[in-house]
């Protein structure tokens, strides 16, 4: 985050000079909301304790219901799995409600992106702990359905792998900025959801092999989305050491 300029944090210089006070549009707090996004007729407050004050205010906009829904999901991880394996993994009833703290972790996942791009709520830690929260749900279902014989390991190889691989490169990128997630991803973990959740129900018939073409469609859709993360990736750094080089050299000068 910029630190805060001494107009704002109170110092001599204000709005009542001859001259316009200059708009700083680049102090934005954790919420996505910086100076420029308040009304035409609101000037900007001065902040007290300048960058201590800042940084307050940037902890405590981490804990916004939208981050507070991707918790949720993490906690959820450990209920699944004991009722995902309750009574032998076999028993009808108890994949039932596995399914049920599976689509609620689901669920959530869709409400916390609408949230937070709705009411400015997008942060890094969100941006961050929200591919982690689906990766974790996702990769206990996963592992559970292979080792109860109901989903072929290399289904769970193929995604898992996707799945980790894309957030360590995100990690080893976010010197240069953050990857956020596409509407392909979206769409990705949509398709994730729904064939991962017709393998934890006990299904037969023609509804056992509906799931396996849109599991099919979700690998597909995993392997693809995973190859334009790459490039986004390649793209950030090589955009982040160009700004690097270019401020060098203007240093420099």
């Amino acid at each position: 985050m910029t630190g805060v300029p001494a107009s704002a944090a109170g110092g001599p210089s204000g709005a009542r000079g001859t001259a316009p006070a200059a708009r700083v549009p680049d102090v934005t707090d954790e919420t996505g909301q910086g100076e420029g996004a308040r009304g035409p007729h609101e000037s900007a407050r001065p902040v007290r304790g300048g960058k201590i004050g800042a940084a307050a205010v940037d902890q405590a906009s981490v804990w916004n219901v939208a981050n507070l829904l991707t918790m949720l999901r993490l906690l959820l991880v450990p209920g699944f799995v004991a009722l995902m394996l309750g009574n032998g993994g076999y028993d009808p009833a108890w994949r039932s409600f596995a399914w049920a703290a599976f689509a609620i972790a689901m669920i959530t996942d869709l409400f916390d992106g609408h949230l937070a791009r709705t009411y400015d709520l997008v942060t890094d830690f969100g941006k961050i702990a929200d591919p982690i929260a689906d990766k974790a749900i996702m990769g206990a279902a996963l592992i559970c359905l292979s080792a109860l014989g109901d989903l072929p390991w290399w289904v769970t190889v193929v995604i898992l792998g996707r799945e980790l691989g894309i957030t360590l490169l995100r990690f080893l990128v976010i010197r240069y900025g953050v990857i956020p997630a596409s509407r392909g991803g979206k769409l990705k973990t949509l398709t994730q959801g729904v064939a991962v959740g017709m393998y934890v129900l006990a299904l037969t018939g023609w509804l056992a092999t509906l799931r396996f073409w849109v599991m099919a469609a979700a690998v597909v859709l995993t392997v693809v989305t995973g190859l334009d993360y790459v490039r986004q990736a390649i793209v950030l750094r090589r955009r982040g050491i160009a700004e690097r080089r270019a401020a060098l050299e203007e240093a420099q000068r």
